[in-house]
Protein backbone atom coordinates (compact mmCIF):
# COMPACT_ATOMS: atom_id res chain seq x y z
CA UNK A 1 0.00 0.00 0.00
CA UNK A 2 1.25 3.36 -0.62
CA UNK A 3 1.97 5.67 1.92
CA UNK A 4 -1.04 8.00 0.08
CA UNK A 5 -3.19 5.52 0.59
CA UNK A 6 -2.60 4.49 3.77
CA UNK A 7 -3.34 7.96 4.62
CA UNK A 8 -6.65 8.00 3.76
CA UNK A 9 -7.10 4.79 5.47
CA UNK A 10 -5.75 6.01 8.81
CA UNK A 11 -7.37 9.36 8.58
CA UNK A 12 -10.68 9.71 7.63
CA UNK A 13 -12.11 10.37 10.98
CA UNK A 14 -9.42 13.28 11.53
CA UNK A 15 -10.26 14.86 8.05
CA UNK A 16 -13.89 14.48 8.48
CA UNK A 17 -13.88 15.87 11.81
CA UNK A 18 -11.32 18.92 10.27
CA UNK A 19 -13.73 19.57 7.36
CA UNK A 20 -16.84 19.86 9.68
CA UNK A 21 -15.28 22.13 11.76
CA UNK A 22 -13.93 24.53 9.08
CA UNK A 23 -17.67 24.24 7.24
CA UNK A 24 -19.63 25.38 10.54
CA UNK A 25 -18.74 28.97 10.30
CA UNK A 26 -19.60 29.26 6.52
CA UNK A 27 -22.99 28.22 6.93
CA UNK A 28 -24.77 30.81 6.65
CA UNK A 29 -27.33 31.73 9.64
CA UNK A 30 -26.30 28.34 11.17
CA UNK A 31 -24.79 30.15 14.47
CA UNK A 32 -27.52 32.11 14.78
CA UNK A 33 -30.28 29.57 14.68
CA UNK A 34 -28.28 27.30 17.63
CA UNK A 35 -28.10 30.65 19.53
CA UNK A 36 -32.23 31.24 19.47
CA UNK A 37 -32.54 27.40 20.31
CA UNK A 38 -29.81 26.54 22.73
CA UNK A 39 -29.42 30.72 24.02
CA UNK A 40 -25.66 30.23 23.60
CA UNK A 41 -23.13 31.20 21.22
CA UNK A 42 -21.46 27.82 20.05
CA UNK A 43 -19.12 29.52 17.29
CA UNK A 44 -17.59 31.83 20.01
CA UNK A 45 -17.04 28.87 22.40
CA UNK A 46 -15.43 26.17 19.64
CA UNK A 47 -12.08 27.95 19.59
CA UNK A 48 -11.33 26.85 23.47
CA UNK A 49 -12.29 23.23 22.61
CA UNK A 50 -9.49 23.59 19.24
CA UNK A 51 -7.00 24.89 22.16
CA UNK A 52 -7.49 22.44 24.36
CA UNK A 53 -7.34 19.67 21.67
CA UNK A 54 -3.69 21.47 21.10
CA UNK A 55 -2.95 21.32 25.03
CA UNK A 56 -4.19 17.54 24.95
CA UNK A 57 -2.12 16.67 21.90
CA UNK A 58 0.87 18.18 23.69
CA UNK A 59 -0.18 15.64 26.57
CA UNK A 60 -0.54 13.18 24.33
CA UNK A 61 3.09 12.81 23.30
CA UNK A 62 4.32 12.44 26.74
CA UNK A 63 1.72 9.45 28.06
CA UNK A 64 0.72 8.20 24.93
CA UNK A 65 3.78 7.83 22.73
CA UNK A 66 6.28 7.39 25.55
CA UNK A 67 4.65 6.14 28.12
CA UNK A 68 5.76 8.83 31.10
CA UNK A 69 3.04 9.95 33.57
CA UNK A 70 3.00 13.66 33.76
CA UNK A 71 0.79 15.36 35.73
CA UNK A 72 1.99 18.98 35.40
CA UNK A 73 1.15 19.69 31.65
CA UNK A 74 -1.21 22.95 33.28
CA UNK A 75 1.66 24.90 34.24
CA UNK A 76 3.56 24.99 30.64
CA UNK A 77 -0.31 25.89 29.56
CA UNK A 78 0.01 28.62 32.14
CA UNK A 79 3.41 29.87 31.48
CA UNK A 80 2.88 30.17 27.67
CA UNK A 81 -0.20 32.58 28.74
CA UNK A 82 2.13 34.74 30.86
CA UNK A 83 4.73 34.69 28.19
CA UNK A 84 2.30 35.97 26.04
CA UNK A 85 0.87 38.47 28.46
CA UNK A 86 4.50 39.60 29.30
CA UNK A 87 5.30 40.18 25.13
CA UNK A 88 2.07 42.22 24.67
CA UNK A 89 0.56 43.80 27.40
CA UNK A 90 1.10 47.55 26.82
CA UNK A 91 2.28 47.96 30.39
CA UNK A 92 5.25 46.29 30.07
CA UNK A 93 8.23 47.45 27.20
CA UNK A 94 7.81 44.51 25.82
CA UNK A 95 4.21 46.04 23.99
CA UNK A 96 6.27 48.78 21.89
CA UNK A 97 9.41 46.69 20.73
CA UNK A 98 7.27 44.05 19.03
CA UNK A 99 4.46 46.03 18.06
CA UNK A 100 1.95 44.83 15.53
CA UNK A 101 4.44 41.55 15.24
CA UNK A 102 3.63 40.78 19.17
CA UNK A 103 1.29 37.94 18.32
CA UNK A 104 3.72 36.24 16.31
CA UNK A 105 6.63 37.00 18.25
CA UNK A 106 4.73 35.72 21.75
CA UNK A 107 3.64 32.67 19.29
CA UNK A 108 7.35 31.68 19.00
CA UNK A 109 9.01 32.55 22.66
CA UNK A 110 6.18 30.94 24.27
CA UNK A 111 6.84 27.73 22.60
CA UNK A 112 10.48 27.66 22.75
CA UNK A 113 10.19 29.02 26.10
CA UNK A 114 8.23 26.49 27.46
CA UNK A 115 9.79 23.46 25.70
CA UNK A 116 13.27 25.04 26.82
CA UNK A 117 12.10 25.55 30.55
CA UNK A 118 10.57 21.22 30.30
CA UNK A 119 14.18 20.54 28.71
CA UNK A 120 15.80 21.69 31.73
CA UNK A 121 13.18 20.46 34.72
CA UNK A 122 13.22 16.97 33.32
CA UNK A 123 17.20 16.43 32.52
CA UNK A 124 17.41 15.48 36.27
CA UNK A 125 14.14 13.60 36.81
CA UNK A 126 14.61 10.99 33.48
CA UNK A 127 15.50 8.17 35.86
CA UNK A 128 11.99 8.26 37.80
CA UNK A 129 9.05 6.16 36.33
CA UNK A 130 5.57 5.63 36.98
CA UNK A 131 4.24 6.85 40.25
CA UNK A 132 7.33 8.52 40.98
CA UNK A 133 7.95 10.75 37.93
CA UNK A 134 4.04 11.74 38.26
CA UNK A 135 4.86 13.25 41.55
CA UNK A 136 7.67 14.81 40.82
CA UNK A 137 4.86 16.76 37.70
CA UNK A 138 2.82 17.02 40.07
CA UNK A 139 5.03 18.98 42.49
CA UNK A 140 6.48 21.03 39.54
CA UNK A 141 2.56 22.08 38.38
CA UNK A 142 1.66 22.95 41.87
CA UNK A 143 5.35 25.15 42.23
CA UNK A 144 4.55 27.36 38.96
CA UNK A 145 1.04 27.95 40.23
CA UNK A 146 2.35 29.19 43.53
CA UNK A 147 5.01 31.53 41.49
CA UNK A 148 2.33 32.68 39.50
CA UNK A 149 0.20 33.89 42.54
CA UNK A 150 3.38 35.05 44.90
CA UNK A 151 5.19 37.53 42.09
CA UNK A 152 2.73 40.34 42.00
CA UNK A 153 5.55 42.22 40.42
CA UNK A 154 5.29 40.16 37.40
CA UNK A 155 2.32 38.58 36.86
CA UNK A 156 0.33 40.43 38.53
CA UNK A 157 -0.98 37.82 40.99
CA UNK A 158 -4.37 36.39 40.69
CA UNK A 159 -5.46 39.41 38.84
CA UNK A 160 -3.68 38.39 35.96
CA UNK A 161 -2.05 40.42 32.59
CA UNK A 162 -4.29 42.09 30.57
CA UNK A 163 -5.56 42.91 28.32
CA UNK A 164 -3.98 40.57 25.74
CA UNK A 165 -4.17 42.38 22.51
CA UNK A 166 -5.70 40.70 19.77
CA UNK A 167 -3.69 39.24 17.31
CA UNK A 168 -1.83 41.76 14.73
CA UNK A 169 0.39 40.98 12.21
CA UNK A 170 0.11 39.28 9.72
CA UNK A 171 -3.53 39.41 9.86
CA UNK A 172 -5.27 42.61 8.48
CA UNK A 173 -5.93 45.77 11.05
CA UNK A 174 -9.73 45.85 10.11
CA UNK A 175 -10.63 42.47 11.21
CA UNK A 176 -13.10 42.70 14.44
CA UNK A 177 -11.53 40.05 16.63
CA UNK A 178 -14.02 40.59 19.80
CA UNK A 179 -16.89 40.89 17.38
CA UNK A 180 -16.69 38.14 15.13
CA UNK A 181 -15.80 34.81 16.06
CA UNK A 182 -14.99 33.41 12.98
CA UNK A 183 -11.58 35.11 12.87
CA UNK A 184 -10.09 32.90 16.40
CA UNK A 185 -12.19 29.90 14.98
CA UNK A 186 -10.53 29.59 11.75
CA UNK A 187 -7.10 30.78 13.24
CA UNK A 188 -7.16 27.80 16.36
CA UNK A 189 -8.47 25.42 14.02
CA UNK A 190 -5.86 25.66 11.41
CA UNK A 191 -2.94 25.83 13.80
CA UNK A 192 -4.99 22.59 15.23
CA UNK A 193 -4.90 21.12 11.37
CA UNK A 194 -1.06 21.94 11.21
CA UNK A 195 -0.07 19.83 14.63
CA UNK A 196 -2.37 17.16 13.72
CA UNK A 197 -0.46 17.17 10.34
CA UNK A 198 2.91 17.53 12.43
CA UNK A 199 2.14 14.57 14.88
CA UNK A 200 0.90 12.23 11.95
CA UNK A 201 4.15 12.25 10.08
CA UNK A 202 6.32 12.12 13.38
CA UNK A 203 4.33 9.08 14.82
CA UNK A 204 5.44 7.29 11.67
CA UNK A 205 9.50 8.42 11.75
CA UNK A 206 11.90 7.01 13.39
CA UNK A 207 11.88 9.32 16.64
CA UNK A 208 7.84 8.00 16.56
CA UNK A 209 8.70 4.46 16.82
CA UNK A 210 11.34 4.54 19.06
CA UNK A 211 8.92 6.47 21.64
CA UNK A 212 6.89 3.36 20.89
CA UNK A 213 9.36 1.04 21.84
CA UNK A 214 10.33 2.96 25.17
CA UNK A 215 6.85 3.16 26.09
CA UNK A 216 6.43 -0.64 25.46
CA UNK A 217 9.81 -1.83 27.00
CA UNK A 218 12.26 0.73 27.77
CA UNK A 219 15.06 -2.28 28.69
CA UNK A 220 14.97 -3.97 25.53
CA UNK A 221 14.51 -0.28 23.60
CA UNK A 222 17.83 0.79 25.38
CA UNK A 223 19.43 -2.39 24.24
CA UNK A 224 18.49 -2.29 20.93
CA UNK A 225 20.26 0.85 20.64
CA UNK A 226 17.72 3.51 21.31
CA UNK A 227 18.99 6.57 23.69
CA UNK A 228 16.24 6.66 26.03
CA UNK A 229 17.24 10.06 28.01
CA UNK A 230 17.76 11.78 24.58
CA UNK A 231 14.09 10.51 23.52
CA UNK A 232 12.73 11.70 26.92
CA UNK A 233 13.55 15.05 26.93
CA UNK A 234 12.56 15.30 22.89
CA UNK A 235 9.08 13.86 24.11
CA UNK A 236 8.83 16.39 27.46
CA UNK A 237 9.90 19.38 25.31
CA UNK A 238 7.62 18.92 22.28
CA UNK A 239 4.81 18.27 24.87
CA UNK A 240 5.56 21.51 26.94
CA UNK A 241 5.82 23.22 23.36
CA UNK A 242 2.45 22.51 22.41
CA UNK A 243 1.21 23.27 25.95
CA UNK A 244 3.12 26.82 25.90
CA UNK A 245 1.44 27.58 21.98
CA UNK A 246 -1.71 26.28 23.51
CA UNK A 247 -1.51 28.94 26.39
CA UNK A 248 -0.54 31.66 23.90
CA UNK A 249 -3.64 30.68 21.69
CA UNK A 250 -5.80 31.21 25.70
CA UNK A 251 -4.17 34.36 26.38
CA UNK A 252 -5.14 35.99 23.36
CA UNK A 253 -8.91 34.46 23.46
CA UNK A 254 -9.32 35.05 26.58
CA UNK A 255 -7.97 38.77 25.82
CA UNK A 256 -5.73 38.41 29.14
CA UNK A 257 -4.05 35.29 31.52
CA UNK A 258 -7.24 34.75 33.88
CA UNK A 259 -6.15 33.94 37.45
CA UNK A 260 -3.03 31.65 37.88
CA UNK A 261 -5.47 28.76 39.46
CA UNK A 262 -6.56 28.20 35.65
CA UNK A 263 -3.99 26.26 34.97
CA UNK A 264 -2.89 24.51 38.09
CA UNK A 265 -3.66 20.43 38.80
CA UNK A 266 -7.52 20.77 37.25
CA UNK A 267 -5.94 21.69 34.29
CA UNK A 268 -3.55 18.79 34.06
CA UNK A 269 -6.05 16.47 35.08
CA UNK A 270 -8.59 17.68 32.57
CA UNK A 271 -6.05 16.70 29.98
CA UNK A 272 -5.39 13.51 30.89
CA UNK A 273 -9.26 12.83 31.57
CA UNK A 274 -9.55 13.50 27.42
CA UNK A 275 -6.71 11.01 26.69
CA UNK A 276 -8.16 8.29 28.78
CA UNK A 277 -11.85 8.61 27.84
CA UNK A 278 -10.73 9.08 24.06
CA UNK A 279 -7.69 6.73 23.68
CA UNK A 280 -4.28 7.06 24.84
CA UNK A 281 -1.58 7.29 21.97
CA UNK A 282 -4.29 7.83 19.42
CA UNK A 283 -4.81 10.93 18.08
CA UNK A 284 -8.31 10.59 16.85
CA UNK A 285 -9.10 9.60 19.97
CA UNK A 286 -7.43 12.18 21.76
CA UNK A 287 -9.80 14.91 19.22
CA UNK A 288 -12.68 12.94 20.38
CA UNK A 289 -11.99 12.99 24.48
CA UNK A 290 -11.72 16.78 23.84
CA UNK A 291 -14.93 16.81 22.09
CA UNK A 292 -16.72 14.94 25.15
CA UNK A 293 -14.60 16.54 27.67
CA UNK A 294 -14.59 20.09 27.07
CA UNK A 295 -17.55 20.07 24.82
CA UNK A 296 -19.45 18.76 28.14
CA UNK A 297 -17.90 21.66 29.93
CA UNK A 298 -18.27 24.56 27.82
CA UNK A 299 -21.43 23.28 25.63
CA UNK A 300 -23.59 20.97 27.26
CA UNK A 301 -24.00 21.64 30.73
CA UNK A 302 -24.44 25.26 30.06
CA UNK A 303 -27.26 24.52 27.22
CA UNK A 304 -28.27 22.28 30.37
CA UNK A 305 -28.61 24.88 33.04
CA UNK A 306 -30.29 27.37 30.56
CA UNK A 307 -33.25 24.71 29.84
CA UNK A 308 -33.49 24.26 33.81
CA UNK A 309 -33.97 27.55 34.42
CA UNK A 310 -36.25 28.61 31.40
CA UNK A 311 -38.16 25.20 32.97
CA UNK A 312 -38.29 25.99 36.19
CA UNK A 313 -37.39 29.85 36.83
CA UNK A 314 -34.97 31.37 38.60
CA UNK A 315 -36.53 29.90 41.67
CA UNK A 316 -35.39 26.55 41.59
CA UNK A 317 -33.46 24.66 43.50
CA UNK A 318 -29.55 25.00 43.55
CA UNK A 319 -28.81 20.58 43.76
CA UNK A 320 -30.88 21.22 40.17
CA UNK A 321 -28.21 22.89 38.34
CA UNK A 322 -26.48 20.77 35.76
CA UNK A 323 -23.10 22.41 35.85
CA UNK A 324 -22.89 21.49 39.57
CA UNK A 325 -23.03 18.07 39.12
CA UNK A 326 -20.26 17.73 36.04
CA UNK A 327 -17.59 16.67 38.46
CA UNK A 328 -20.09 13.55 39.23
CA UNK A 329 -20.64 13.01 35.78
CA UNK A 330 -17.03 12.94 34.84
CA UNK A 331 -16.25 10.54 37.59
CA UNK A 332 -19.26 8.27 36.67
CA UNK A 333 -18.18 7.53 33.14
CA UNK A 334 -14.27 7.54 33.94
CA UNK A 335 -15.32 4.59 36.45
CA UNK A 336 -17.60 3.31 32.99
CA UNK A 337 -14.80 3.38 30.59
CA UNK A 338 -12.25 1.91 32.73
CA UNK A 339 -14.12 -1.24 33.44
CA UNK A 340 -15.67 -1.49 30.12
CA UNK A 341 -12.86 0.35 28.10
CA UNK A 342 -9.93 0.80 29.71
CA UNK A 343 -7.55 1.73 26.91
CA UNK A 344 -10.20 4.47 25.61
CA UNK A 345 -13.55 4.52 23.41
CA UNK A 346 -10.71 4.96 20.15
CA UNK A 347 -7.61 3.15 21.63
CA UNK A 348 -4.05 3.02 19.81
CA UNK A 349 -3.40 0.01 17.91
CA UNK A 350 -0.43 -1.20 19.09
CA UNK A 351 2.92 -2.39 17.23
CA UNK A 352 2.69 0.31 14.73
Amino acid sequence: MTPRLAALRVLPWTIAFLILAAAYPLIPGLDDQLLRVTGLPIGGRMPKLFIYAILALGLNVVVGYTGLLHLGIGAFFGIGAYITGILTVPAYPFYQSFGPYGFLVSLLVATLGAAALSVVLSAPVLRLRGDYLALVTLGFGEVVRFALRNLQEITAGTKGLNPVPPPGFPFPAEWNWAGDYRFFYFLTLGILAVILWVLWNLERSRVGRAWVAIREDELAATCMGVNSAKLKLLAFALGAGLAGLAGCLYAHKQGGTADPDQYGFNTSILALLCLILGGIGNRKGVLLGVLLVVGFDEILSPIMDSYIQRSLGQAGPEYLRFSGWRLAVFGLVLILVMRFRPEGILPARRGT
